[in-house]
């Protein structure tokens, strides 16, 4: 691979949520290194370090070896602009759905921009919770046989893994500058302060929140707001805030 291609890959993490056996995470590690990803994330796994991860993951240890274990999905996430939730079953929050071939050029195109990329698998019994998947900005679904729907956690990481180096080992010369995407961390500080504004506005009652901030998460997350958008956005919110501030 060429080095804009090895660079492209590098800001592309997977995060492992939850794992329960360790031989999943060896699997993973494999998948990984074979199309080239090399940053692996896993958020409380139940075994790691372990034996079996390391036996499964046939030679590519080197991913377990730098695997960045978080204690929060929060801190797994931090830093990325493209989220992207696995997910088998449809969800009610309106975010962009995509399959896997669809999904791989947009993730390359704004890690060409310079940002980050998470893709995010659940636990292997039930996924990813519906919490976990309210944080992410995307969602993708691997089609499968209706009728056995059943791919276990490396065989879903190897084929979004795969459709990203398809896309890596064509033409990448077209992918042109885009305008930086806020990071999850910017728009997480944006949710906190929107509630805390509308709080202040008299608008959201924080006792009786209903499902404001829920749905206020759904429209924003329709949309990849920009770096620049999320800071003229704070901006509206701090003056709001100072001109609801009582007089002097």
């Amino acid at each position: 691979m060429t080095k804009l291609q090895f660079e492209l890959l590098d800001r592309i993490r997977v995060v492992l949520s939850h794992t329960s056996h360790p031989g999943n995470i060896g699997s993973v590690a494999r998948a990984m290194k074979t199309m080239g990803l090399r940053r692996l994330y896993l958020v409380n796994p139940k075994h790691f370090p372990h034996d079996e991860a390391v036996a499964l993951a046939s030679r590519a240890d080197d991913i377990l070896e730098q695997a960045v274990v978080v204690s929060s999905l929060e801190e797994a996430l931090a830093g990325c602009t493209q989220t992207v939730a696995t997910c088998p079953r449809v969800h009610e929050l309106s975010v962009p759905r995509h399959n896997p071939r669809q999904i791989a050029p947009i993730l390359l195109e704004r890690a060409a921009a310079g940002e980050e990329v998470a893709l995010v698998f659940g636990t292997e019994m039930s996924g990813l919770s519906n919490e976990e998947v309210r944080m992410c900005n995307r969602l993708v679904t691997i089609p499968t046989n209706p009728d056995y729907s059943s791919l276990n956690l490396a065989q879903a990481v190897q084929i979004l893994a795969y459709e990203l180096r398809c896309v890596i080992d064509d033409d990448i010369s077209h992918l042109e500058e885009t305008p930086q995407l806020a990071s999850h961390d910017d728009i997480e500080r944006f949710y906190a302060h929107l509630q805390q504004t509308l709080i202040d506005l008299s608008f959201l009652n924080p006792d009786n929140p209903k499902r404001l901030m829920p749905r206020l998460r759904r429209m924003f997350g329709r949309i990849q707001l920009e770096k620049l958008e999320v800071d003229i956005l704070r901006g509206m919110l701090r003056a709001a805030q100072e001109g609801a501030a009582p007089k002097q």
